[in-house]
């Protein structure tokens, strides 16, 4: 299956790609275990309720965030495609077994990880249907919020056994 790489990145793209410091492997675990996933999921003083996380094409994946003001951020979706320790991607476009969603953001999210040097290349490439809903994700933050949540991501991960 074929997917657009970041240097492929088309109008309605927003990229991160980073080298982390933690392993490959521990950073698979952070984002594919409910109860790590939570703990770096949203920058804090942000928390998370993962409310699914099934990871196989077609699997609801569902965040739920809050803030400490009150606001909260209802994230259901799906995977789209899980392959070990190398690829995640996931949607807001879908629902569980492929139900369509009426997201308020949409997008479609392929995270990969990939061995580097002393640690792992990561790459949040996250697609959206236009380029006016890609500006609408940026001003509310993207690169300041997933880079933060990156960070909390590595620093966790590299605590982890």
């Amino acid at each position: 299956m074929s997917h657009p790489s970041p240097a492929a990145a088309e109008a309605g793209d927003l990229v991160i790609s980073r080298l982390v410091r933690a392993p490959r492997a521990k950073l698979w675990r952070a984002w594919t275990e409910p109860a790590l996933l939570k703990e770096w999921w949203c920058p804090k003083p942000w928390t998370t309720e993962v409310r699914a996380l099934d990871l196989r094409p077609g699997g609801a994946f569902h965040t739920f965030m809050q803030g400490p003001d009150g606001g909260t951020s209802d994230n259901p979706g799906s995977f789209l495609e899980v392959v070990p320790q190398q690829r995640l991607v996931f949607t807001s476009c879908l629902l569980a077994d492929w139900r369509p969603a009426t997201p308020w953001m949409a997008f479609t999210a392929i995270v990969t990880l990939a061995d580097e040097a002393e640690g792992t290349r990561y790459i949040a490439h996250v697609m959206h249907p236009d380029a006016a809903t890609r500006d609408r994700h940026a001003e509310m933050g993207f690169f300041d919020g997933w880079n933060t949540a990156i960070n909390q991501l590595d620093a966790f991960a590299l605590r982890l056994p």
